[in-house]
């Protein structure tokens, strides 16, 4: 790749960057968003684009690629057309997330941070996509593809790889490229935003029982009175010896003397040791299998 860009894009890029620096009373806070931006040109951070954002921000190059090999969506190398995300931490694992990641990574024939021959799909291994109640999940460009099986994941980058229009679950109607997607995070709207449902059922359960129930937050201030319109309740004993039911200046009191308990009765705070492994120093180890516990 040249090290330089040309012309027309060169000073394409520029004007975009103004707009993004234009945002920021400091211009180096433009940083991050500009490395979208080189990104949504050369599809990964190059030498070139890190070049272009030290001079327009006026920093060195080091400190620019000591930003840009901090955060996991740089990248610096090559990226494919798609990046597809396989969460394989704690409870899209037990749901199947690292037999799909197994399955995927035969059928690829590449692993974490890999490209395919054809440049179509880069696959990359991540800890969370933050949507645990679809488990498992994978992502396709950032976009929302639930409650995964490993079929339907063969079945995904299959139609990726051959140029097939994909539609997540959430989100918007179909994906966009990397470079594409690149120039959304860079801060320039797609029009795109409101396509496609943004909640499925199954995060706006609890609001929907809530709102059928008439269940709303408590108002609670540490040491205020009760509300004009309320009656205090009445205090159990248990409650009565509560850090949360004492009066305020008692609790002070109490850390300030450092007697004051820790936890409301029942807590973890206050469970009783009910094992060995909770009384021995030592690792108690099961024999049976040879687990540390």
């Amino acid at each position: 790749m040249n090290e330089t860009y040309a012309p027309e894009a060169d000073a394409r890029l520029r004007t975009e960057a103004a707009q993004i620096v234009a945002r920021y009373p400091d211009p180096r806070s433009a940083l991050l968003p500009m490395l979208h931006l080189v990104q949504s040109e050369d599809g990964y951070v190059s030498a070139r684009g890190i070049a272009l954002c030290a001079d327009l921000l006026d920093l060195s190059r080091p400190e620019v690629s000591a930003v840009a090999t901090f955060y996991s969506q740089y990248k610096r190398h090559p990226n494919g057309e798609y990046t597809v995300g396989v969460c394989t931490n704690a409870l899209c694992a037990v749901m199947g997330g690292d037999i799909i990641w197994d399955r995927l990574t035969d059928h690829l024939g590449i692993g974490n941070d890999e490209t395919t021959a054809d440049g179509r799909i880069t696959l990359e291994q991540v800890e969370c996509n933050a949507a645990c109640d679809y488990a498992p999940v994978v992502m396709v460009n950032w976009e929302f593809f639930d409650n995964q099986t490993p079929t339907s994941a063969v079945d995904l980058v299959d139609q990726i790889a051959a140029g097939v229009p994909v539609h997540p679950t959430r989100g918007a109607d179909t994906v966009a490229t990397f470079k594409e997607i690149s120039h959304v995070l860079a801060g320039f709207e797609d029009g795109r935003a409101d396509e496609g449902p943004g909640a499925g059922e199954a995060t706006l359960l609890g609001l929907r029982m809530a709102r059928e129930n008439g269940w709303t937050a408590p108002r609670v201030v540490p040491g205020a009175p009760a509300e004009p319109d309320e009656e205090p309740a009445a205090q159990s004993p248990a409650d009565a010896k509560s850090p949360g039911a004492a009066p305020a200046a008692d609790v002070a009191a109490a850390a300030a003397a450092g007697t004051a308990p820790v936890g409301r009765e029942q807590s973890s705070a206050e469970r009783k040791p009910t094992t060995e492994s909770d009384v021995s120093p030592e690792p108690i180890r099961d024999e049976g299998k040879g687990n540390v516990q």
